[in-house]
């Protein structure tokens, strides 16, 4: 072949290669995966009710979980390297070594993989993990076996749990010392001893090497809970141990002497469903304890023998849902440091009368909720105390004298009592009070006068199991509203500007109605309004009239409806809305299309958009026009729906998570092109398609599989296939001759890369002779201070000097040569570019003709040129010639800024000096 043909054929063969590649890439990088949930945390709140088994924990954001796994190989494949929050559920047999290596950014790993073998490296690598669990959630208990040293690697992880296997096989785990929790859920252990043989470092004596975290507690919590074979606490069990919490619910342990365990310290104790009849005593000798849960237990009398058992540091008792009839004087008066106390389902109504000073003066939250209580005990409470919760029980009415001496109360829950009658002032004696939730009451009219008194209020709960009439005055500083009544709620003369600070608005009822119509409400700083339950008159006209003006800070707008009968809806005025949920609106059942398209051009902000029961039929690409800020699309109970074949053109905008729930679509050949989306979209994660259901007909009840019908009905194209790949062949002929042509460099550069790439793939090493170790780059008006300053210092050899080879276009560029040739050929024989910036480097064509030529090298031979960017003043980098080329390219130690007074040469030199060295090793490898 003659050699001036062989670069062009090159040139062919490596195009034709770099196409292959790109259509390997789009098949690679396609990260939709059967059976898996990818989603951000930001989305986390409209896509929880996918995710059951997979939480998250604070600060982490991307979240991928697998159900069915069997191959985990394949599986992992498919989610995204950057993933933090990972959640498994399936069988696999075995966990290989380094079977998570390349997620380097995971912090919470969550196994639901039955019985699983894991070596001593299945989790090398993950330096960032902060959260394991181990999950079996079944009757009986599996078998784990772990590796003594399994662990040791995991330097950041903070919680391990266990929770539905046995470790009889297991011992002498080794705990990383960031350990804080540790939970054995429904294990086998039968003492708490066997501890010791498990995790020999938690304990002291236990171990050879005695722990040397003696100053700070080794574990905030120790959770041992529903271990049903656990029944002696043994002596000295857990010696040495500084437990903040122990947490021993579901358990039939009988022996309370928690003094012999040894502990050093022990904060708190939760009992839970333990089924205790009587206070724990013995626990006396912990002096320190500070909370105790009896939650759900049998406890009937508090002092059942007599004994009155001393918490004199408790600040937080829990006796919910016990069998107590009453509360002796002398116990609660031995709770001097008492701050929270919950006495929740109990059967302490339907009077209680406390005598005045029985509580501790450290009160602050009280609960008293479902104890058929019929009326608020009467000088039960001292002032201190800050939240009262008194839901589900049978108040009545409430009086100025019902919460008397309460000046102090911040929050009041008084929701789903019998509650006919508000007197006035009855909140007269709460001026702090902030948070009222009066729902589920038998009111009919409520008047802002009935709840005159505080003069803080800020959140506000009310309903009605009828209807609801609500008259002026109102709290002008409120930031949240609940609303409920089952038939309607109307309000009555509120001209103005009621909710000027109003935030969150909640409104569940079947009706809003306005007397007189022709009342305006303004809702100014609405930032989130949720409508719930409408029916019957639900419209745009009904909406503009109770929102007459715009909402410009509304965010998050939910409405879900139960109407067969209404007829329109318009989203106005809402230019920062990000969240919108419809459901129920079957308004859509007709030209549902057009009327989605207009509904969402009034939003184009929009992030969030989910659809369910709306009867859409037909999905066009109409929709998504203006709605490029979209990050989720989620579509729910949606029957025979239609993909218009045009979205394909929309395939590279549309938003980064779209899931399909419960979506049944119409078996056609036409929207064949879904497949080929859902499986090898590299932009968006695509849930839900792969177990989509099609009809044919509104009488095909088959449940024929979406991807099924389009595999076996609509056969791909193999005549458009090869069309194709025909005209790719023409199309590359044709441009032949323009791969050499100077005029089209962006061929030349492509070309150069091209090669570069094939050196790199064929393990060639390209050697090169460099004459110079550095060409400066500068303009005629710095040059008297480069020839007098810079060059000195870095030509003349050591010690005066740093010795370097410089090229200079001035002085080495040869007389009567060409300009242009002398300086790429100057650059190609430098180990680096060093370019000198000033406003007049900038201004000089031949400084910017050497800065693109230096970036040209530094693309095209990476790993065997380096550019080097020197700013003698203050520059704005923004506008350097391809500024984020550069950023992409260059490090910071590749700028070297000189703009501030005196140079240090040392410095600088070394620094050079250093980069001339990177650039050396680089080339060698």
């Amino acid at each position: 072949m003659p050699m001036m043909e062989r670069p062009q054929f090159c040139s062919v063969f490596l195009i034709l290669i770099l196409l292959a590649l790109v259509s390997f890439d789009l098949t690679s990088r396609a990260w939709t995966a059967p059976d898996c949930i990818i989603a951000d945390s930001l989305l986390f709140p409209n896509l929880s009710y996918y995710i059951q088994f997979c939480t998250l924990a604070p600060g982490l954001h991307l979240l991928a979980s697998c159900s069915n796994v069997k191959d985990l190989a394949q599986t992992l494949e498919r989610v995204p390297r950057d993933t933090e929050v990972l959640c498994l559920q399936g069988m696999v047999s075995t966990l290989p070594a380094d079977a998570f290596d390349r997620f380097h950014s995971l912090q919470l790993l969550r196994l639901q993989l039955g019985t699983v073998n894991i070596t001593s490296r299945t989790f090398q690598g993950l330096d960032q993990l902060q959260y394991l669990y181990f999950e079996h959630h079944a009757p009986c208990c599996l078998s784990l076996f772990l590796p003594a040293n399994c662990l040791e690697t995991l330097r950041s992880l903070s919680s391990l749990s266990f929770q539905g296997y046995c470790l009889n096989y297991s011992q002498s785990i080794s705990l990383p010392t960031s350990l804080r929790h540790l939970t054995l859920r429904n294990s086998c252990l039968t003492k708490l001893k066997e501890l010791q043989r498990l995790f020999p470092s938690l304990l002291l004596g236990s171990s050879p090497t005695p722990s040397t975290k003696l100053g700070a507690p080794f574990l905030e919590v120790l959770d041992l809970s529903y271990n049903l074979q656990l029944k002696q606490a043994g002596v000295r069990a857990l010696y040495g141990l500084k437990l903040h919490s122990l947490i021993l619910d579901g358990t039939t342990l009988r022996t309370f002497d928690l003094t012999g365990l040894g502990l050093l310290h022990l904060d708190f104790l939760s009992l839970v469903g333990t089924g205790i009849e009587k206070l724990p005593g013995s626990v006396t000798g912990y002096s320190e304890l500070r909370a105790l849960d009896l939650g759900k237990n049998q406890i009937q009398n508090i002092l059942e023998n007599g004994d009155i058992p001393s918490y004199k540091a408790l600040e937080f008792l829990n006796l919910h849902d016990n069998y107590l009839q009453s509360l002796p004087i002398r116990f609660l008066r031995t709770l001097p440091q008492l701050q929270r106390l919950n006495l929740s389902m109990n059967k302490l109504g339907p009077t209680l009368e406390l005598p005045e000073g029985v509580f501790s003066a450290n009160l602050r939250v009280l609960d008293l909720s479902h104890n058929q209580l019929c009326d608020v005990p009467h000088g039960a409470f001292l002032p201190q105390l800050q939240e009262l919760w008194l839901s589900g029980n049978n108040i009545s009415s409430l009086s100025n004298e019902s919460l008397q001496g309460l000046r102090w109360l911040r929050t009041l829950d008084l929701s789903w009592n019998q509650i006919k009658v508000l007197k006035p002032g009855w909140l007269s004696h709460l001026p702090a009070l902030t948070t009222l939730n009066i729902l589920g009451t038998y009111l009919e009219h409520i008047s802002g006068i009935q709840l005159q008194g505080p003069q803080m209020l800020r959140h506000l709960k009310l309903g009605s199991v009828t209807t609801l009439d609500i008259y002026p005055p109102w709290f002008p500083m409120l930031l949240s509203l609940e609303i409920q009544a089952e038939a309607y709620v109307q309000f009555m003369a509120l001209n103005g500007e009621p909710f000027l600070f109003l935030e969150n608005l909640t409104l569940q009822t079947s009706n809003v109605l306005r007397q007189p119509d022709t009342t305006t409400i303004h809702f100014p700083s609405l930032r989130h309004l949720t409508l719930r339950g409408y029916s019957l008159l639900l419209s745009t006209s009904q909406l503009q009239r109770f929102f007459p003006q715009q909402l410009p800070l509304l965010e998050h707008f939910s409405i879900w409806c139960e109407n067969d009968n209404a007829v329109d809806l318009h989203l106005f005025g809402m230019p920062r809305l990000r969240v919108l949920e419809l459901g129920y609106l079957n308004f859509f059942y007709e030209s549902s299309t057009a009327k989605l398209e207009m509904l969402l051009k009034e939003v184009p902000q929009l992030q969030v958009l989910a659809l369910s029961h709306l009867n859409l039929r037909d999905f066009s690409v109409t929709i998504f026009e203006g709605l490029h800020h979209l990050k989720l699309l989620l579509l729910h109970s949606e029957l025979a729906l239609e993909m218009d074949s045009h979205l394909q053109e929309l395939i590279p905008q549309m938003p980064p998570y779209v899931y399909f729930s419960d979506v049944t679509f119409t078996c056609q050949c036409e929207t064949s092109w879904v497949e080929s989306w859902a499986t090898r979209a590299p932009n968006t994660f695509i849930y839900g398609l792969e177990k989509s259901i099609c009809m044919a007909n509104a009488s095909d009840y088959s449940n024929t599989l979406l991807f099924s019908f389009l595999g076996t009905h609509c056969p791909h194209d193999t005549e458009f296939g090869g069309f194709i790949i025909s005209f790719t062949l023409v199309l590359l002929l044709i441009n032949l001759p323009l791969i050499s042509c100077h005029k089209w460099s962006w061929l030349h550069y492509l070309q150069t890369l091209l090669h570069a790439c094939w050196w790199k793939l064929g393990g060639h090493r390209r050697r090169r002779q460099f004459n110079y170790d550095v060409f400066i780059s500068y303009c005629e008006k710095d040059q008297a201070w480069v020839l007098e300053e810079l060059v000195p210092a870095l030509e003349k050899p050591p010690p005066e000097g740093e010795g370097l080879r410089l090229c200079l276009p001035t002085r080495d560029f040869g007389i009567g040569n060409d300009r242009m040739e002398s300086m790429i050929a100057s650059m190609s024989k430098s180990r680096s570019t060093l370019c000198v910036l000033t406003r007049q480097a900038l201004a000089s064509p031949w400084c910017n003709l050497e800065l693109r030529l230096a970036t040209y090298h530094l693309v095209a031979r990476p790993g065997t040129a380096r550019l080097l960017l020197l700013f003698l003043e203050p520059l704005d980098r923004q506008k350097l010639h391809s500024y984020h080329r550069l950023s992409r390219w260059l490090q910071k130690e590749d700028y070297f800024d000189l703009s501030q007074g005196k140079v240090e040469w040392d410095t600088f030199s070394e620094q050079l000096k250093r980069q001339l060295r990177k650039a050396g090793q680089e080339r060698e490898d």
